[in-house]
């Protein structure tokens, strides 16, 4: 995959998309109707996630179409997951601009570019995918956000204090919940 080197011109655009889709992680009653038939339908599908706590309490707190799918649901994921990992992103470059330890340094930079093509690629064309009903590409490209994730991981996998620890952790869990809504897709 190609990396982007300029971490700092990117920084605006991480802003901007971090503003327009940050998703707040608080629990509160749903603005439009989850129950459907059987129950809840979030509870119906957070079920079927590794993750069922922060699965309900994202889409418990966000409102989705009066009418929701599980595509709506798949797609409310990716943004969550793409919301984290732009706030990551612009951390990590945070953290790159105040250290002057240089192997920390460039240990973050190897997670900057991890989640660059998170950010810019991977998860839009997840969302893009998922919109226009490409499940199999959406799959793929959730899988994608993976391997990033836990390439940034590996970086820190021998430090006592990884300072991107509990970030990754919470974009790690949330790409897992994703990809089980997706699985769900999958099999119509």
């Amino acid at each position: 995959m190609r990396r982007i080197p300029n971490l700092v011109s990117s920084f605006a655009l991480h802003i901007i998309l971090l503003a327009s889709t940050c998703i707040p992680f608080t629990l509160s009653q749903p603005s439009v109707p989850w129950k459907e038939g059987n129950g809840d339908l979030a509870d119906q599908i957070c079920k079927k996630t590794p993750f069922y706590d922060l699965c309900s309490s994202i889409l418990h707190s966000n409102p989705l179409s009066p009418k929701p799918d599980l595509k709506g649901v798949a797609l409310l994921m990716v943004n969550n997951i793409l919301a984290n990992a732009s706030d990551t992103l612009s951390y990590i470059e945070g953290l790159i601009k105040s250290t002057s330890d240089r192997e920390l340094e460039q240990a973050l930079a190897f997670c900057a570019e991890s989640y660059i093509p998170l950010v810019k690629y991977i998860l839009p064309q997840a969302a893009d995918a998922i919109s226009q009903g490409r499940f199999g590409f959406a799959s793929y490209c959730i899988s994608d956000a993976l391997k990033e994730i836990n390439s940034c991981n590996k970086k820190f996998s021998g430090a006592s204090q990884a300072p991107l620890g509990d970030r990754n952790d919470i974009v790690q869990k949330l790409v897992d919940v994703a990809s089980a809504i997706i699985k769900l897709l999958l099999k119509g």
